[in-house]
């Protein structure tokens, strides 16, 4: 499972088990992804949370905010972000395997308008390496339409990948079967 004690889904009670409840009614099962949240229920409820501020998010296309995940994920070598992001965007977004696959070796391969992978490419910089943002950037993806809500909102999915990608491997989450 996890190198972290997780609560089972079966053996979870009180706000654990509510917000088990909610994933799973969202995604038909709770993903060892949730579960490694459980030994804190506060971040279980904040990373449910976030999820869902993300998927009705009115803006950022959902494509959009997994390619963000994807290409974090790889640069982070989280097994378990990347497999469940290609999953997702074959699986909810339509996309071909052949469009993941390019999608995560070349950016500008990804089958979404040029705004978004504008936006996409500044989130990457800037987890990539956060200092080096400049005016002229944000000025480009302004360019595209983005305003500064949106532009904060997916450089923070990012940045949060991060950390998820951290824990994950930090605790060997085991892919889900």
């Amino acid at each position: 499972m996890s190198l972290i004690a997780t609560i089972d889904p079966k053996q979870a009670t009180g706000e654990v088990a509510e917000i088990y409840a909610r994933a799973q009614a969202k995604f038909g099962a709770v993903p060892n992804g949730f579960r490694v949240w459980s030994a804190s229920p506060r971040l279980l409820k904040q990373f449910l949370d976030s999820i869902d501020y993300y998927m009705s998010h009115p803006s950022l296309s959902f494509p959009t905010l997994a390619v963000i995940r994807l290409l974090v994920s790889v640069d982070q070598r989280c097994d378990y972000c990347v497999d469940m992001n290609m999953g997702l965007l074959m699986q909810m977004a339509g996309w071909s395997l052949e469009q993941v696959q390019a999608t995560r070796a070349d950016l500008s391969a990804a089958p979404l308008p040029e705004r978004d992978q504008a936006l996409v490419a500044l989130v990457i910089k800037a987890v990539k390496a956060s200092n080096s943002i400049t005016a002229e950037d944000l000025e480009a993806v302004r360019a595209h339409g983005w305003n500064d809500g949106d532009i904060l909102d997916a450089v923070n999915h990012g940045a949060r990948q991060v950390a998820g990608d951290i824990v994950f491997n930090a605790f060997q989450v085991e892919r889900d079967n």
